[in-house]
């Protein structure tokens, strides 16, 4: 038999183990080999869904809902060096799915325009995450205001579902054409026009209003309650478990501009003017950016119907913040004008001027009212704010359906009209 050397062992054994390390280096990489086309579906998507009407779920379908896995794809892309705005979609999605699950929802099914019914859970568990962040974080005031003012406008959507409440809707309409009535008879056709627009178009078209109006009207709200979510919702969440810097890689991703970027810094303050400054901005950036072209859009609505159901909604509102007047009080109806007999008369009845779906009333009242009242119970009434804001949301949604008070508070404004000309 042919002796074998030991520098021949030594090169068989060196050979060997340089075939290991290749062999097992190859198989140690093949996963980021693999993650990388994986990774590179999801880079530079747009999101074509980033306004919840285009459809169900997140930012955009080709996208995971899972948390996990978008978590690891969105390591992945920073372990690789991506720019930030190339994984822009994938960031907010993650962002998006991490709070949906923190807050109970299933983003992949989450769709508004599956009505009232079907997303009364939704509704719920959002404002209820909203009110639980302001509870753990006192300087989360955009969220405790959102979850209070929320739960309130999801009761009233709790009414605008059901069909049969078109009956309750149209019995409206000859209570308004009587105030209409009453003032052309009191003050002369020239005043009429000087009542709201919705109100007017209250008395030409409230007895029409179907079914399907209904459920447009709320189905675009539903709609805006998710665009508000999703996009305010991510950067509380990633502010809660990430601080600054995670809001910081949102902002470079181009989520959203500068101004937002130092309302954050703002609220990371925690000092009081600091707070209010930021959550104001926040504040601005829903009712503003976000749903403000959409409340537009459902005015516009078939015309009169639009501005009368809008009108409605303004008619109902009452937030279920200690000190906030009810929308119909603020800035209510004041008719001033000469009875036939040549007396001056103001009547002020309570109906409101304004209507809320126009941006700038709408942040009018915001500024004047909810803004600096619920400010100052945080500030100053926090254990009379914690006992509003430990209401389980489902139960204020509840206890905040005001369709049954539409008709008394249209009576009233007939009434008190009657009573201040005679």
């Amino acid at each position: 038999m042919r002796s074998i050397s030991v520098s021949g062992i030594r090169a068989v054994f060196v050979s060997a183990l340089v075939l290991t390390v290749a062999v097992g280096g190859a198989a140690l990489a093949s996963p980021r080999a693999s993650a990388a086309p994986e990774l590179d579906r999801y880079l530079n998507l747009p999101m074509v869904n980033r306004d919840a009407d285009h459809g169900p779920g997140g930012v955009n379908p080709a996208l995971p809902t899972d948390p996990a896995v978008l978590r690891g794809l969105l390591d992945e892309a920073r372990e690789r060096g991506v720019a930030p705005t190339s994984y822009q979609a994938l960031l907010l999605q993650y962002r998006l799915a991490d709070t949906t699950a923190a807050a109970g929802i299933d983003l992949k099914s989450w769709n508004p325009r599956a009505g009232v019914t079907a997303n009364r859970g939704n509704l719920a568990k959002s404002y209820q995450f909203y009110k639980n962040l302001q509870l753990d974080h006192r300087e989360l005031q955009w969220a405790g205001m959102g979850g209070l003012v929320g739960a309130d406008f999801g009761g009233g959507l709790l009414d605008f579902e059901l069909a049969t409440n078109v009956y309750a809707f149209t019995r409206l309409a000859p209570v308004a054409n009587a105030i209409v009535t009453e003032t052309n008879r009191a003050f002369g056709p020239a005043i009429i026009d000087r009542l709201p627009t919705g109100l007017r178009a209250l008395a030409r078209v409230g007895a029409t209003i179907t079914p399907a109006d209904l459920q447009y009207v709320q189905g675009s709200i539903l709609v805006m309650q998710k665009n508000i979510f999703s996009d305010l919702m991510p950067m509380h969440r990633a502010y809660v478990t990430g601080g600054l810097p995670a809001l910081r890689e949102m902002y470079d991703a181009g989520l959203f501009p500068a101004d937002i970027m130092r309302a954050w810094e703002q609220v990371a303050t925690k000092t009081p003017d600091g707070i209010a400054a930021g959550n104001a901005r926040l504040l601005k950036r829903e009712q503003g950016d976000i749903v403000s072209k959409q409340w537009d859009a459902v005015r516009a609505y078939r015309g009169d119907i639009g501005e009368a159901m809008t009108y409605a909604s303004t008619l109902a509102g009452s937030p279920s913040v200690a000190g906030v007047l009810p929308l119909r009080s603020y800035k209510p109806l004041q008719l001033t004008g000469t009875t036939p007999d040549r007396r001056v008369v103001t009547v002020t009845v309570p109906l409101p001027s304004w209507n809320w779906s126009v941006f700038d009333q709408r942040w009018d009242y915001i500024t004047d009212q909810l803004l600096p009242k619920y400010r100052y119970q945080v500030e100053n009434r926090w254990s009379d704010l914690r006992r509003e804001l430990v209401i389980p949301a489902d139960a204020q949604m509840e206890q905040h359906r005001p369709i049954w008070n539409l008709l008394p508070m249209m009576q009233s404004a007939l009434d008190t009209l009657k009573a201040e000309v005679r």
